[in-house]
């Protein structure tokens, strides 16, 4: 196996020392043009390539951003990733990307490997809705920010969406349509935006005069389609059923629809559907679906302009908690065709 190049070499091949190497490669401004040029093309003719986990340990931090959501297997999570490497990219830096799977214990894996690797700073999900595995984090001193989650202290950032709002919005809608009794396909009770969107549904069915009892709780530990399929199912099963289903996200609601068209249950004629995200599946569905969305792409893009901020702190950052609003998206599986 070939021996990789090094400083030295490139110092050797240019007949200049090594120092005046590493001026041309972090300081090219300090270095005369032709002695410049000389350099590079040693550079170029070795192949090398600097270290960066050297140059890590002097700068005390890396050039990588990172990133933990809850799951890289649903879209709106993709788009928060997309909003972010964009920021990240402008700023000249890395992201890494990780899936907690909606597991604290890995997220606590997660978190060490981010601390070891001395990342810039966290673009951070929480899967831990106890809050000791962040607490644990900050002891390191890297700068994080919570992303789809309201901050529960003044003492770090956050970008979120009005998640109570948004479960207003959803079930508003289907109380306007004429449904009075709504399921609502809720994840695992952990989640902050899932008591959020439960909040919001609740709001609407008062303001319309009707009690807790309208919303029909179906609970799921996941938060994917196949877990949806079978909340479509224990939906069929319920006596009376509900005429309406808002699910907490659209893979939930991909499901629902799946499980309904396979025992031709007519949607929305015999019951309505509204999700959440408003992924770019949603508009592609069988039926088209009627879904909150969340801005994911600025959600990430602003998480990542505040982590930036605080990372290069001169001393004057001052924490923030960014509220965005959703917006019901209205399509075909909500609105009865006439």
């Amino acid at each position: 196996m070939a021996r990789v190049a090094g400083i030295k070499d490139v110092a050797r091949q240019a007949g200049v020392s090594v120092g005046t190497v590493s001026n041309v490669i972090n300081r090219p401004e300090a270095v005369l043009p032709e002695t410049r040029a000389r350099v590079l093309a040693a550079i170029a003719e070795l192949g090398y390539v600097r270290s960066e986990s050297a140059r890590q340990l002097r700068a005390g931090r890396s050039r990588i951003m990172a990133l933990l959501v809850l799951d890289m297997g649903n879209p709106f999570f993709v788009d928060v990733a997309r909003g972010a490497e964009r920021a990240a990219r402008e700023a000249g830096l890395g992201v890494m990307i990780c899936n907690s799977g909606q597991s604290p214990a890995e997220e606590a894996e997660y978190l060490g490997l981010f601390a070891e690797q001395r990342v810039c700073g966290v673009l951070v999900t929480p899967a831990d809705a106890t809050g000791r595995n962040l607490e644990a984090f900050s002891r390191h001193h890297i700068p994080f920010v919570l992303v789809d989650r309201v901050a529960s202290s003044p003492g770090h950032c956050a970008v979120s969406v009005d998640d109570v709002r948004g479960g207003s919005l959803a079930v508003g809608h289907l109380l306007t349509a004429g449904h009075r009794s709504v399921a609502y396909v809720s994840g695992t009770g952990d989640l902050h935006q899932i008591r959020d969107r439960r909040e919001g549904a609740l709001s609407a069915l008062d303001r319309a005069g009707l009690g807790p009892e309208a919303l029909v709780e179906i609970p799921s530990d996941r938060l994917d389609v196949a877990a949806g399929r079978d909340a479509g199912a224990r939906l069929l099963g319920l006596v009376p059923r509900p005429t309406a289903v808002f699910c907490a996200n659209d893979l939930l609601a991909l499901g629902v629809l799946q499980s309904l068209y396979a025992a031709g249950v007519r949607v929305p004629q015999d019951i309505a559907i509204v999700g959440y995200d408003d992924i770019e599946f949603a508009a592609a569905a069988a039926v088209p679906l009627t879904s909150v969305r969340q801005p994911a792409v600025v959600m990430g893009r602003m998480a990542a302009e505040l982590l930036l901020q605080e990372a290069d702190d001169d001393g004057t950052h001052e924490h923030r908690s960014v509220v965005l609003q959703p917006e019901l998206v209205v399509r075909a599986s909500s609105t009865t065709p006439h």
